[in-house]
């Protein structure tokens, strides 16, 4: 390293930032992923850190206070920072704390806000001209006290320029879970998902929220076709077959499942689909063509194409990059 240079930051540290007024769900998330110990990962697992937007105890949401062992300073110096709501969307933001961030960001550390914690990296002006989201309750005011900003109210996450941004409550969870799989591959994130007990992993431009209720039967039939579509996945299964297994004419099946899921049955089958491709890339070593095949995308061209579109790699450099020791 020449003489007066820096190092970078260490890639597995991650600082969450503690302010007063501290949204404690969000708080609760980001420890939860990032903060818990996980031995069997050695010494390649994250090291975690709380860092106060300003000294001495901040009060938090719940009737308790949190005292944090790190500063701005140790905040400024993580690979990813995190910051988890804030006081509110019009509430302003210190002048040393946006400073501290777009410097860290300057260096390559990558921001990451949950909810209304988009409104601390919109003060910055990294999200100018880019898209960002946070939970839909706030996505008009969020607009409207940043207009450089692209505010979609209809995702879960999204990534511009090492700035990630996620949706409210759950939503948070869905990106930490998204950045375990980006540093650690897949399996591990699966591993993380099920020790939170969450749902399999739901991709950033999933919609928010479900526009009305579905009720606990109709629930139930769609968790028996998705069990049914997901042992057939290299059979042809079109829109009609599904609708005929769910017992509903298609255009009510099109109209709740929608309703029920915030997608298209067809969106749902290829993303399906690419999941099980990455398990059979990571775990076997079956041919691109065969992959294709097994997984119901009839072609190895047409696994490519879902593939980048959905991951932004290719089947051969994911399996290079993923693939598990002693795959067979």
């Amino acid at each position: 390293m020449p003489k007066g240079a820096h190092p970078g930051p260490d890639p597995r540290s991650v600082a969450v930032l503690a302010y007063d007024g501290l949204c404690t769900f969000e708080f609760g998330q980001v420890v939860e992923v990032f903060g818990l110990p996980r031995p069997e990962m050695g010494d390649d697992w994250y090291r975690f850190r709380v860092c106060a937007e300003r000294p001495g105890p901040l009060r938090a949401i719940g009737g308790f206070r949190v005292e944090a062992g790190g500063g701005l300073a140790e905040l400024g110096a993580a690979a990813t920072i995190v910051v988890p709501g804030w006081r509110g969307i019009d509430a302003p933001v210190p002048d040393d704390l946006l400073e501290t961030l777009w410097a860290a960001h300057a260096r390559g550390s990558r921001l990451v806000s949950i909810c209304s914690g988009a409104a601390v990296l919109a003060a910055t002006g990294l999200l100018d001209g880019r898209r960002c989201t946070t939970h839909w309750r706030h996505a008009e005011k969020l607009a409207a006290r940043f207009p450089a900003v692209r505010v979609d109210a209809d995702v879960l996450y999204t990534e511009a320029d090492r700035v990630f941004t996620s949706a409210g409550s759950a939503a948070g969870l869905d990106l930490c879970v998204h950045l375990v799989r980006r540093d650690f591959g897949p399996r591990i994130a699966n591993e993380v998902g099920r020790r939170l007990v969450l749902p399999p992993h739901r991709e950033g431009g999933q919609a928010q929220f479900i526009a009305r209720p579905v009720a606990d039967r109709e629930n139930g039939r769609f968790a028996a076709l998705f069990d049914w579509a997901r042992d057939r996945l290299g059979e042809r299964i079109s829109v009609d077959r599904m609708a005929a297994e769910a017992a509903m004419s298609r255009r009510s099946f099109v109209r709740r499942f929608e309703a029920a899921t915030g997608t298209t049955p067809g969106e749902w089958l290829i993303g399906e689909r690419v999941r099980r491709a990455s398990d059979l890339l990571e775990t076997t070593g079956l041919g691109v063509e065969r992959v294709a095949t097994e997984c119901g995308f009839g072609s190895a061209e047409a696994l490519r194409h879902h593939f980048r579109t959905r991951l932004g790699i290719s089947p051969t450099a994911y399996r290079r990059q993923f693939a598990r020791v002693g795959a067979r």
